[in-house]
């Protein structure tokens, strides 16, 4: 479900060339996804995610990364004044990043205790492989918003994992009281 913002005229100066710069009221269509994590990748050149093991040095993005970010996420884009992304305010920045971060969905996996996260880079490419393993259709759901989507992989694979196996000791302590039970039961027909 894409996010619709309403961005006003606005004016800002550029200090640069010196000179003001005025933007029409625009209606922002935005829409976080594969598609759109795709494309920044593509021009930038490094993953858009981070896993949290990184350190948080590693999290950050410049304000031109996260502009051109939201520019990515726009439908229509080629339609809308480039200076438009320059005079967000943070207000409206603060509305991307809540939507962003956003889980859409009701679902929660349960994790294996003891599971070290993975240290791996996810990056466009991977989720695409995730999908193309899990047999999940690039469209429509690479337009899908990108935590729906990460969930349904995560839920694909935890329905897909071989149950784990049981420690040594476990299996023993079982095997114990299944003998306990059968002798028990084998010396009461006696």
């Amino acid at each position: 479900m894409p996010l619709q913002l309403e961005i006003p005229a606005r004016e800002l100066f550029d200090e640069f060339e010196s000179k003001f710069i005025y933007t029409p009221k625009t209606i922002l269509t935005l829409e976080h996804s594969l598609l759109s994590v795709s494309r920044w990748e593509s021009k930038w050149k490094k993953p858009y995610l981070r896993q949290q093991v990184l350190t948080q040095e590693a999290n950050t993005k410049t304000v031109a990364e996260d502009t051109d970010y939201i520019r990515c996420m726009t439908i229509g884009e080629k339609t809308i004044d480039p200076n438009v992304y320059r005079v967000l305010t943070n207000e409206e920045r603060q509305q991307i990043s809540d939507y962003i971060n956003d889980p859409m969905t009701a679902t929660t996996v349960s994790h294996q205790a003891g599971k070290p996260p993975s240290r791996e880079i996810v990056t466009s490419e991977l989720i695409y492989y995730w999908m193309a393993a899990l047999q999940i259709p690039f469209r429509p759901c690479e337009t899908w918003h990108l935590n729906r989507l990460l969930k349904l992989i995560e839920v694909g694979s935890a329905k897909n994992e071989q149950p784990s196996k049981s420690n040594p000791a476990e299996r023993m302590a079982r095997n114990r009281s299944i003998n306990h039970a059968r002798r028990a039961a084998y010396s009461r027909r006696r």
